[in-house]
């Protein structure tokens, strides 16, 4: 290739990478900047100083108060994302630096591929501000987003000739930025075969409307969330890569001295920004400004958030589920005799311990051949219905590596102080964990939001009508990413409970089994019931159906979840 050639070709790899910056900065910064409403009163340093640090401590207090009948502490999630040397590192340092940094949790990560078989929020959910909190996050989901998306897009790697004159200047920055630059340039030649616009973008859109469904949940559940896109232009991105400080490991894994890449990912950028509405978009052109300006935004969400912990949650407006459920009074379902007429047939137990073993050597045939795919068993029921035994001899032929069975009772309080599905999250298989266990068995369930805090009045109206559409929504998630999720509601009738109770209470070692909440149940059956035909007409659909084992008889019962299992698996797996 000529000299000419070479010219021309990177001359022309700067013009696509302007035009995409000027697009994402005419068609997109300018429609969908959010004006700052502290714009026409804008503090000075001190005065912000002041204003953040008050807010953060009022935050915090919401969550102290007790009792709090009507209190709703509300935490704040701050995702900073951007162009790479925007100015985000230098908005967080001056947030931090005017607020108390005890009480302000940074976190960060880079970019990486989803991981198998889980939504791609899941391996954030442990980092999730508690109410009355405040988080920073870079990174996030998102970025994982991005660097995933960039790497469908496919780039054809940089000629010798471009990747050497892009490196120039370079050779005096320190080591560590000599070994991020080695492991983007890895990463970028490291990409996927390329796929087809409409793949990508499809891609792209579908994840973006889960990641928005998502965050509207937590907004829902006490967790506001702030979005924040860092901004600059290719001149300035070039200016800043070539000075004499050292850059930190790049947020996408990208190489962004790289014309092209940074073409396509302001591309990408900002179809993200057209779809979701809801990031503010900072100008990090000068980066003091644009700290003042993060430092504003900041100031307004917790503001936001403040209110909202203090307000009645029946005063908040919401989200459009929440403005649904009020509009629209709850109408309870008739209850099905399936739940009311429960069998009374009895199996003779050699027949039984025959079958018991056949199916449990199938079961656990199909367990291993599943290919490390996740699996969560959620097992609800009336109380002394047969979950434990149920769940004892469908684990009896696994390697005891190979689950985790979490018996699920009334939440911790620093479980309280986060989205009530987020005790869940955090157990769910995780291939960031050390632990090779892909198997979670749940003994009761994110069902109880539907259940007992109905029944009992641990949540308001509002938020337990709410939680149908989010916990089909987790579910969803859960099984579009490829884990399989099997649910079992046992019934029993009213007289075979109370026979159970009682022969808990008169079997020593059993009678752990028992407590006063259990009799105390007993009253209110009719109410339970009522719960669970509107559970189960609410939430069975076609990503996670139910399986309702209704039999007195404790040997069918363990039977018939181990037949559900087996073909539940058979099918999903197609074996």
């Amino acid at each position: 290739m000529s000299k000419n050639s070479k010219s021309d070709k990177q001359n022309d790899s700067k013009r696509v990478a302007r035009a995409a910056s000027d697009h994402l900065a005419a068609q997109v910064v300018s429609e969908r900047l959010t004006p700052n409403p502290l714009s026409e009163f804008s503090l000075n340093k001190d005065e912000l100083r002041l204003a953040l640090v008050t807010a953060q401590f009022a935050l915090r207090a919401t969550r102290q108060q007790t009792p709090s009948p009507t209190n709703k502490p509300t935490g704040l999630l701050v995702l900073v994302n951007g162009m790479e040397q925007a100015g985000k590192g230098t908005a967080v340092k001056q947030l931090r630096q005017w607020v108390d940094p005890r009480l302000l949790k940074v976190e960060a990560t880079i970019g990486y591929p989803p991981l198998a078989y889980q939504p791609i929020w899941q391996a954030h959910t442990k980092a999730m501000p508690r109410h009355g909190d405040v988080m920073v996050y870079f990174g996030n989901w998102y970025a994982d987003l991005l660097y995933n998306v960039m790497r469908m897009v496919g780039l054809d790697d940089l000629s010798d000739t471009e990747a050497t004159n892009n490196n120039k200047g370079k050779e005096n920055k320190d080591k560590d930025n000599s070994s991020t630059s080695a492991t983007s340039n890895d990463t970028t030649s490291d990409k996927l075969q390329a796929l087809p616009i409409i793949e990508w973008q499809l891609y792209l859109q579908q994840q973006l409307k889960e990641l928005a469904a998502f965050e509207r949940d937590l907004a829902d559940n006490h967790t506001k969330v702030l979005k924040c896109w860092f901004h600059i232009d290719v001149d300035t991105l070039k200016e800043r890569l070539n000075d004499d400080e050292a850059d930190p490991q790049f947020l996408y894994q990208v190489d962004w001295s790289a014309a092209e890449i940074v073409a396509q990912f302001n591309l990408v950028a900002s179809a993200v920004l057209r779809e979701q509405g809801d990031w503010v978009i900072i100008n990090g052109s000068d980066k003091s400004q644009a700290a003042m300006s993060f430092c504003h935004e900041v100031l307004q969400a917790m503001q936001g958030a403040l209110v909202s912990s203090q307000m009645p949650a029946t005063d908040i407006s919401t989200s459009f589920a929440q403005q649904s459920c009020q509009a629209v009074p709850f109408a309870a379902v008739d209850i099905p005799k399936q739940l009311t007429t429960v069998k009374k047939s009895e199996l003779d137990k050699s027949d039984y311990s025959e079958q018991l073993a056949v199916k449990q050597a199938k079961l656990a045939k199909l367990i291993r051949a599943r290919n490390g795919r996740h699996v969560v068993f959620a097992f609800e029921g009336m109380d002394a219905a047969g979950k434990g035994g149920s769940i004892k001899r469908m684990v009896a032929p696994f390697d005891p590596r190979e689950y985790q069975i979490y018996n699920i009772g009334a939440p911790m309080l620093y479980e309280l102080q986060h989205p009530y599905l987020w005790r869940f999250w955090t157990r769910l298989p995780n291939e960031q964990t050390d632990r090779i266990s892909r198997i979670a068995i749940f003994d009761r369930t994110w069902y109880g939001r539907v259940l007992v805090e109905r029944v009992e009045a641990l949540s308001d109206p509002t938020d337990w009508q709410r939680a149908y559409d989010e916990i089909n929504r987790f579910e969803a998630d859960l099984v579009n990413a490829g884990t399989l999720v099997i649910k079992y509601w046992l019934a029993i009738d009213q007289e075979e409970q109370l026979e159970r109770f009682e022969d808990r209470r008169d079997t020593p070692h059993k009678q752990f089994k028992l407590t006063d909440d259990d009799w105390r149940n007993r009253d209110k059956w009719k109410d339970y019931v009522q719960a669970a035909a509107d559970m189960l007409a609410r939430t069975d659909t076609a990503a996670a159906p139910w399986c309702v084992v209704a039999t007195n008889d404790k040997r069918q019962a363990r039977l018939q979840v181990l037949d559900h299992a087996i073909e539940q698996l058979e099918a999903r797996l197609q074996l």
